[in-house]
């Protein structure tokens, strides 16, 4: 199965006000392995960006100036992802805003035409109800290291999610359990950095000597245990 991790930034919050896409970043998944093919491009959005949204991404005009424009990248983009899985944590806005940019070069299709859509905010809030689910949220939780992400951006977040999703959806490497303290926070004990169990195996004297008991254990009682009874051959 083929599954891409997506995620946009853009110039604001409403894409019903104008705003654009300017960034898109995609990592692929196969039969839950991340292959290491990516998809990333920063694009011009030919309009102003919001303070709130600069604050968050820290994308600026500047940088942007001479990036290429959505369609110039369309028919790339939409190569990459055809046919595949799309996860998005928080779909409905990544999409509105994709299906938007399709819409504007006039492309008939949208997103959901193409691919199968999976939000991974509404997994996580089936899975972990009343608790915090954004991405920063469940990097923690499930001990994805996201130390180095000082601001949002598509690639680097699409990146997190896949470890998030896989370690989510059952891909843990590591034995461990988990439990919540009263405050909510949840800890995890990671029983991996438990040292070995030893193991000691009996020797020939010793199993010699359990068999003997168990014979005479036997004779004692009048039959042999249960569990000593040799099985039935079928008829």
């Amino acid at each position: 199965m083929r599954q891409i991790m997506l995620d946009t930034e853009t110039t604001g919050i409403k894409v019903s006000e104008g705003h654009r896409v300017i960034e898109i970043g995609c990592v692929e998944v196969h039969d839950r392995q991340i292959t290491g093919r990516t998809w990333h491009k920063y694009l011009n959005p030919q309009r102003d960006i919001e303070a709130g949204a600069l604050e968050v991404h820290g994308l600026d005009l500047d940088f942007l100036a001479d990036k290429p424009l959505f369609a110039d990248v369309a028919d790339d983009f939409l190569a990459f992802i055809d046919g595949a899985e799309l996860v998005i944590h928080n779909a409905p806005f990544d999409v509105g805003f994709l299906n938007n940019e399709l819409s504007l070069i006039g492309h008939q299709q949208r997103l959901q035409d193409l691919c199968q859509i999976t939000d991974s905010l509404e997994y996580a809030r089936r899975k972990h109800p009343g608790a915090r689910n954004s991405l920063d949220a469940l990097c923690k939780r499930y001990r994805v290291n996201s130390e180095h992400r000082t601001l949002h951006g598509a690639l680097l977040d699409a990146q997190l999610l896949a470890d998030v999703y896989l370690a989510m959806t059952g891909g843990q490497v590591s034995l461990s359990l988990q439990a919540q303290t009263h405050s909510g926070d949840e800890v995890t004990l990671d029983l991996s950095q438990l040292p070995p169990i030893p193991v000691r195996r009996a020797s020939d004297a010793e199993c010699q000597a359990h068999a003997a008991w168990l014979e005479a254990a036997s004779q004692v009682r009048g039959a042999p245990f249960a569990w000593q009874k040799s099985p039935k051959k079928p008829q």
